[in-house]
């Protein structure tokens, strides 16, 4: 991730000392990404990645923490979180920031996914919702719709006309969808909210590749499931140059997510609008991110009109699943 806080060799040292994970061997900043500082840190007793949160407060990381650390002991493929010796408290301080230290996932992104990973992905996702059910704690999604009217006038002035027009036309839309009584019976839950490829680990290569891990869960809240599994489509099967979706890819993605959970009638015939609302937010992150950005020592910027392309395919050629429903889910 971006490096906003730089975190001193010996600073590192000491602070996973104190925890009991080890005499640090090497750290190494990494870039990519915008939201927290992250630091690979390996010592004699393993793998880490030290986080340090510039946005999240001690007050909201507990929930993060904490989802992770129940879905590691459902035997999910997801960080691990690391209390100290002598507490249960997973939210450190260093820097005097926020601050956590996760174990390090095996295998690699996959930035050219095929079907077979997109299969892998959606019954993961799909097992990651159900193991979600009885997590205790609940917290909105902070990129939800609540920060899309709040954000969207603060973006507007950076646009061209046909931007704007654009953006508040699908803001309506989704203030409208959100009053929608179908809408607001869809399943809820836990999400992870921005399961991109580059969030996502494979051990092997080709049909053999086997997912393990899935990680940078610090969008996550309490949404529906369907907005997940929206955002996974508009990242793992679209055209990266044209934003146009691939259909082929979708389906996988899709078969696979309900053969674990079945998907609703009512869930097949919004998942569209879902698409458009994942879009949506992640146009509207990456202008924020570029008109408003924060100082950070390693920092890259992701191109907002990549998501702008996604939204106007999204609306333009919507995409229904065509499944089959087992005739003992009732939708």
């Amino acid at each position: 991730m971006a490096v906003f806080t730089e975190v001193s060799f010996d600073q590192a040292a000491d602070f996973l000392h104190a925890l009991g994970l080890g005499r640090l061997q090497s750290l190494e900043g990494c870039a990519g990404g915008i939201e927290n500082t992250n630091y690979f840190a390996d010592t004699d007793q393993g793998r880490w990645v030290l986080t340090v949160f510039e946005r999240l407060s001690f007050e909201q990381l507990p929930f993060y923490l904490r989802l992770m650390k129940h879905l590691a002991l459902k035997g999910l493929p997801v960080p691990d979180p690391q209390a100290g010796p002598a507490s249960s408290t997973l939210v450190h301080r260093l820097c005097d920031k926020p601050a956590a230290v996760v174990n390090r996932l095996a295998g690699a992104t996959e930035l050219a996914p095929g079907a077979h990973h997109g299969r892998a992905l959606g019954q993961m996702l799909a097992r990651l919702h159900l193991a979600g059910r009885d997590f205790p704690l609940q917290q909105p999604n902070l990129r939800g719709l609540t920060w899309w009217n709040e954000t969207v006038p603060v973006v507007l002035p950076f646009l061209e006309q046909a931007q704007r027009q654009l953006l508040l036309s699908e803001l309506a839309y989704q203030n409208h969808l959100a009053q929608d009584s179908a809408y607001r019976s869809l399943p809820r839950g836990p999400v992870h909210a921005d399961l991109f490829r580059d969030n996502v680990m494979f051990e092997g290569r080709g049909e053999q590749a086997r997912l393990s891990g899935l990680f940078d869960f610090y969008f996550a809240g309490c949404d529906t499931w369907l907005f997940d599994l929206a955002v996974c489509l508009n990242d793992w099967c679209i055209d990266w140059q044209t934003g146009a979706g691939d259909a082929v890819r979708a389906q996988a993605l899709i078969e696979a997510y309900h053969a674990v959970r079945p998907l609703s009638s009512q869930e097949r015939r919004l998942l569209p609008a879902l698409q458009r609302a994942g879009a949506l937010r992640f146009w509207l992150s990456r202008l924020w991110d570029l008109h408003l950005p924060r100082e950070a020592a390693v920092l890259k910027a992701h191109d907002p009109d990549h998501f702008e392309r996604v939204l106007r395919h999204c609306i333009e050629y919507p995409q229904k699943p065509q499944l089959a429903v087992p005739p003992s889910v009732h939708s």
